[in-house]
């Protein structure tokens, strides 16, 4: 059984254009820390969002394919002709500080930290590479 998509927080869109243009455009979006088994909320969103019209790069280092989508070990490992827009943190908020650098190398201009993700040194210091930061919520 898939977890409860309501048991996530969802971001209030309303009176947030910038948000409603994010989510409401599909768009790329690499999921760090997606897993195979379906049981997993990295899973869930990832299948979600792809089903709702998004481009979903799995990224695990331990995983080769999931749902049919070539999964990549690490963030740099994307193809550069890939532009990513959202990389979402389904990591730990302790294992979030690397990924933040990964995710500027790799030019995504929007970091997301989903619940259990969130790390206020990471968010912070994803601000002043000059990314957009949610936290807390699912995408």
């Amino acid at each position: 059984m898939a977890a409860d998509a309501n048991a996530c927080p969802l971001p209030n869109r309303n009176g947030d254009d910038r948000l409603r243009e994010l989510l409401g455009t599909p768009c790329t979006i690499a999921v760090v820390g997606m897993s195979s088994n379906r049981e997993r909320p990295s899973n869930e969103v990832g299948i979600y969002l792809r089903d709702h019209g998004f481009t979903i790069i799995p990224v695990h280092p331990k995983e080769t394919e999931i749902e049919g989508m070539k999964v990549y070990a690490d963030l740099e490992s994307i193809p550069s002709d890939i532009k990513v827009t959202i990389v979402d943190l389904f990591v730990a908020g302790p294992r979030t500080g690397p990924l933040v650098d990964q995710a500027a190398k790799i030019g995504a201009p929007v970091l997301w930290f989903q619940p259990g993700a969130e790390n206020a040194e990471s968010e912070a210091h994803a601000r002043e590479l000059g990314m957009e930061v949610y936290s807390g919520t699912c995408t």
